[in-house]
């Protein structure tokens, strides 16, 4: 039988792909990580380590087999695993970063990609494409964002690689200042979104209306507090974090199981729990 990789966004989750943040900076180059370099802020990178251990055991308490991979030194925000490209049923998508700094990351994660010995199905070479601006609507309908780093010239030349295999791919235009389409934008279980409503276009709110969705709505100050940014685990669970209560209670209040741990220096960086999330498995 044919190795079946990731399906959908919601699918039992059981092997992801993780980095320690051994060399994590805050980077100016995104709202967030702006905001708290202009108020003074650097890096706690011993208490950056600790939160993310935090993440593996939860994952692994969980029944997710974590596969870390190796730290370089010179690549400040590897940590934030999700965003080097995409997990399919067929293989991976290899991305293209926006960002300099980040642009080491990809050949770094497309060799821990082979040595798990997961074939490359789409590479963009051509505009930009990051894993966060990626999700699964369902398992053949892709929801990928135009928002700060993914742009069209990217978002075609991977359209163009995935129709052969019967995939769809909408485009979800938002304000740049959200970064990535996971920070306003969020599966957190079958039909249910987590969203900003004033960062998404009308077109799909409405498409997701047709599809059933039902909806946990934050406001665009709680996206760049990444209250959007969880973690599907599949089976009634959501990986999430303490500071996001609302989110929490409301997640809870709809029959899911919410994992939340501490974190809150990670997030100075720029990304969440789903950030720093790369799925290898879903079953």
């Amino acid at each position: 039988m044919e190795k079946c990789y990731v399906r959908n966004s919601t699918a039992e989750l059981k092997k992801v792909l993780l980095c320690p943040p051994e060399n994590i900076a805050i980077e100016p180059i995104d709202y967030i990580s702006k905001r708290w370099v202009s108020n003074g802020a650097i890096a706690n990178r011993a208490a950056c380590l600790r939160e993310h251990e935090d993440l593996v055991q939860a994952y692994r308490a969980n029944g997710v087999e974590v596969v870390l991979a190796m730290p370089d030194c010179r690549l400040s925000n590897q940590v934030y695993a999700r965003d080097f490209g995409a997990c399919l049923k067929e293989g991976y998508i290899l991305g293209r970063f926006r960002e300099p700094v980040r642009q080491g990351e990809t050949m770094q994660y497309a060799k821990e990609m082979d040595d798990l010995g997961i074939s490359c199905v789409a590479h963009c070479t051509e505009g930009y494409f990051e894993g966060g601006d990626f999700w699964f609507i369902d398992d053949y309908t892709l929801a990928v964002g135009l928002v700060q780093r993914t742009d069209s010239i990217g978002f075609l030349q991977i359209e163009n690689q995935l129709k052969p295999l019967g995939y769809q791919m909408i485009p979800v235009p938002c304000p740049p200042n959200n970064l990535h389409l996971d920070m306003c934008f969020n599966v957190a279980a079958e039909k249910v979104a987590v969203l900003c409503k004033e960062a998404l276009p009308d077109y799909f709110i409405r498409f997701l209306d047709q599809k059933g969705f039902t909806y946990i709505e934050v406001n665009q100050e709680e996206v760049f507090l990444h209250h959007c940014n969880i973690q599907a685990l599949g089976n009634g669970r959501v990986l999430s974090f303490s500071n996001n209560k609302t989110v929490n209670k409301k997640l809870a209040a709809l029959g899911l199981e919410v994992i939340a741990i501490d974190l809150y220096e990670i997030l100075k960086s720029g990304g969440g729990p789903h950030c720093m999330t790369f799925p290898l498995e879903r079953r």
